[in-house]
């Protein structure tokens, strides 16, 4: 069998078959950042709309960078009692749990209020972080729990994210989060919102 030509294998790069396929292999790497290796190893990948981008074998799933994030990097894997939150917060509905749950961002995070989890930019008072290093993020059942912890995310020490509201969790910095490198207490730089599973994920559930 010849092999194929410089401009034949062009043309079969660019179709659309071929583009899709380099575009599942980068989402797919994307999500897989944000775990650690044991977990990566083991875990399912899903696209924004629902579409299963690699099989897995374990309760963990993995997100890519939600769309419209520009250079910003935010995937995440979440277990199952992360994704449930995640669905509650969407549909701005209360959210309870009686177990623990546990989420990996060690790819970083996006723009984000520490006190608003609906808030798109910065204000005076929403405590805006620009950009959060890696970390994990932990539910706990009741968050009276929480009541002692900082809500301080410059201390570089784990703090309550969005405290006082149904949404407040635990964040944890982990290696290679130089005691939060890149966020500015004046709230200026890019703009975003945390956590990008969002009005997709719903969509995709109703």
């Amino acid at each position: 069998m010849r092999p194929l030509s410089i401009i034949a294998l062009a043309a079969f790069i660019n179709t659309p078959a071929a583009a899709q396929e380099v575009d599942s292999t980068a989402a797919i790497k994307d999500a897989l950042s944000a775990a650690p290796p044991e977990i990566a190893a083991s875990a399912a990948v899903q696209d924004w709309t629902g579409n299963v981008l690699r099989g897995g074998y374990s309760d963990w799933i993995c997100y890519p960078t939600a769309p419209g994030r520009g250079d910003a990097k935010c995937p995440m894997c979440l277990d199952a009692t992360w994704r449930d939150f995640v669905k509650a917060r969407t549909a701005k509905m209360e959210f309870k749990t009686d177990s623990v749950g546990i989420a990996y961002m060690l790819a970083g995070d996006c723009p984000v209020s520490n006190t608003d989890p609906d808030a798109e930019a910065p204000t005076a008072d929403n405590q805006w972080i620009n950009a959060e290093g890696p970390h994990l993020m932990i539910i706990v059942p009741g968050n009276s729990v929480l009541e002692g912890m900082s809500t301080d995310p410059y201390n570089g020490r784990p703090y309550v994210m969005w405290k006082g509201t149904p949404y407040a969790h635990i964040m944890v910095p982990t290696a290679g989060n130089p005691h939060h490198k890149g966020m500015m207490r004046d709230g200026s730089g890019p703009h975003g919102r945390h956590h990008g599973m969002g009005k997709m994920m719903q969509e995709r559930e109703n």
